[in-house]
């Protein structure tokens, strides 16, 4: 559901930097749209993506109640996590810093697809909406 407003987005977008680094990571970017986050971060060896994703999951939507009255916030039960070699970083990193621009011509859930697809992930389409 798109409720990412740009004050909401505003708000959590630095906690969440905030997270990753009490993680013991390097936060590198993070962007997104009223209905999805993009993180992009360096993450210790011996940190699980499965729990960075849901303290960076529990910690935002707790805190993001907090600051927004009248709304109960929470995220998606999936995530989708994709390393990134240093030869591409700087090109994920403009992608995720322009964000509105860039969905202005395709959905999410559209270029998730193709990504998906495009690299021979199997996915159930029912997860995507």
């Amino acid at each position: 559901m798109p409720l990412l407003t740009r004050d909401v987005r505003d708000h959590v977008f630095p906690y969440i930097g905030g997270i990753v680094k009490r993680r013991g990571g390097t936060i590198i970017a993070v962007g997104g749209m009223s209905d999805h986050v993009h993180i992009v971060a360096r993450l210790p060896a011996n940190v699980c993506v499965a729990d960075f994703v849901r303290v960076v999951k529990s910690n935002s939507s707790k805190k993001t109640n907090e600051h927004v009255t009248g709304m109960k916030f929470g995220w998606q039960r999936g995530y989708g996590a994709f390393s990134v070699s240093q030869s591409t970083l700087s090109a994920v990193v403009q992608y995720v810093r322009n964000q509105e621009q860039h969905h202005r011509h395709r959905s999410f859930q559209d270029e998730l697809k193709i990504l998906l697809t495009k690299h021979g992930i199997d996915h159930d389409e029912r997860f995507l909406h």
